[in-house]
């Protein structure tokens, strides 16, 4: 059940503390993605690599100073160079992050 604040609003919200630590710490997690370089694949096989820059509640992120690399029978072709790019969540296979210099998350 997600975290609702009650009928009356003067009352606080029914939150357990651990709905509460996962939300702060999914909402921490997407503060350090910000500006590292993500690569995303998706469901029409092309592959965008570019600086994370946000996202919203449906899974879209925009992705700035962007490249298109497109599969073909040889591997891919050159970049594209698309700019500023919005994603929508519903096309993304997956998400990796580039190594940064203090941690190595990747997702």
């Amino acid at each position: 059940m997600p975290c609702t604040p009650e009928e009356s609003s003067a009352e606080p919200m029914n939150c357990d503390d651990s709905q509460v630590k996962d939300e702060v710490s999914g909402k921490e997690k997407l503060r350090r993605w910000i500006n590292r370089q993500m690569k995303i694949e998706m469901t029409d096989g092309r592959i965008l690599v570019g600086v994370f820059l946000c996202t919203d509640r449906d899974g879209n992120i925009i992705l700035g100073s962007c490249s298109e690399y497109q599969q073909t029978d040889g591997g891919f072709d050159e970049p594209r160079l698309l700019g500023l790019v919005m994603v929508p969540g519903r096309h993304v296979v997956s998400l990796h992050l580039a190594p940064n210099n203090s941690d190595g998350e990747t997702t």
